[in-house]
């Protein structure tokens, strides 16, 4: 049975939700290594059929050195899945209806009995090379909206709790490609973490730090959708990267369309704020100076729910042990060049580069980068 809240949630951004049927003429005239599939028969389109993603990937050889082509067909496949074999490759029948769905949030308990937390919550981890999704959704179905109006909810400025990754891209993941997805929650929905990603004509949405992490990911062409906050003081931030030092480039945002809600409020997102994690020191655990956010929006339209600040601070655990301790856009790698849309503003934080330094900013500069 799909939970209640499970549709909800994917209605919500858009989503439809087809009956499963028999597959399409595109599916039978394409070649897989499996397909999951919930319909009668042993085989379809020549390849094993397997009850669940986790079975099919299972199947896959340890040390895949060509892509193992997995279709998933139409349906919300409820499971929380591990990559953890390179070259897996997974084609949806259908954008909207082949859903990769699991309900998880930091402030739940775990069928272990211990709360979830952030970095257990995705749907979808991926620990390995060479990982490619395209044409289908990756769904976390916690119900933030329903969530941030209860009174004793999981609400974000209480500190933690409705944390609720769909996608996290792990360590040991690199040259992944996710194409033409929708990857949905409402707050940290996206972990590029590790290794280099591309997102092409995806849709992402969120409303709190919901593309965060410290790998290198570029996004051509996506959509990056802010969804409503009704009952918490701020209405959102769209990124907050944890870029290391040593790496040039965190997120570049290119030909991005930033929307929003029908109900998000004018000026109430900010495009982001710089996540400094802590670690251990001979002298004690705080943020970690290693630690300076990298994000740039090059040519993208934005919506009027943008702040015309752009950018703003974020906490971190200081040195002294102050857990209060600001983090400024200034003292990060925040950019912004040909902004465009009713969102576009003269950023009174964060830098503003000219023509010739975004140039200099090309898909291949980014990942070539990243292998230094």
């Amino acid at each position: 049975m799909i939970p209640l809240v499970s549709r909800r949630n994917l209605l919500a951004a858009g989503a439809v939700l087809p009956m499963m049927t028999s597959t399409s003429s595109w599916a039978a005239a394409t070649a897989f290594d499996a397909v999951i599939w919930a319909g009668p028969g042993d085989r379809q389109f020549g390849a094993p059929v397997y009850p669940s993603l986790s079975a099919a990937i299972a199947a896959a050889p340890a040390d895949g050195r060509r892509p193992f082509r997995i279709l998933v067909t139409r349906g919300i496949w409820t499971e929380q899945v591990v990559v953890d074999k390179p070259f897996i490759h997974l084609i949806g029948e259908d954008r909207s209806g082949s859903v990769i769905n699991h309900l998880a949030a930091s402030g739940l308990a775990a069928p272990d009995g211990r709360m979830w937390g952030t970095f257990r919550t995705p749907t979808l981890f991926v620990r390995a090379p060479d990982f490619h999704a395209e044409t289908l959704t990756i769904n976390n179905a916690f119900d933030g909206l329903s969530e941030m109006t209860k009174p004793n909810g999981l609400h974000s400025h209480n500190g933690a709790g409705p944390q609720a990754v769909a996608l996290m891209l792990d360590k040991g993941s690199d040259r992944a490609v996710v194409r033409n997805c929708d990857i949905l929650s409402y707050q940290d929905t996206l972990f590029p973490d590790a290794g280099a990603t591309l997102f092409d004509r995806c849709l992402i949405t969120g409303s709190y730090d919901f593309i965060f992490g410290g790998g290198c990911a570029w996004f051509e062409r996506c959509e990056i959708r802010s969804r409503l906050r009704p009952a918490d003081p701020v209405e959102g931030y769209i990124v907050a990267p944890s870029t290391p030092i040593e790496q040039a480039y965190g997120f570049v945002f290119h030909e991005c369309r930033l929307t929003k809600d029908a109900d998000v409020a004018r000026h109430s997102v900010f495009l982001g704020r710089p996540w400094r994690p802590s670690s251990a020191f001979p002298d004690g655990r705080y943020g970690d100076p290693r630690f300076v956010g990298a994000t740039t929006f090059l040519n993208c339209w934005m919506d009027d729910h943008i702040a015309p600040a752009g950018w703003t601070e974020m906490w971190y655990t200081g040195r002294d042990g102050n857990p209060r301790t600001m983090l400024q856009p200034e003292d990060v790698r925040f950019a912004t060049f040909g902004s465009r849309g009713p969102g576009r503003a003269e950023f009174s934080r964060g830098a503003r580069l000219t023509a010739e330094q975004a140039e200099r900013i090309k898909k291949e500069v980014v990942f070539a980068s990243d292998r230094q």
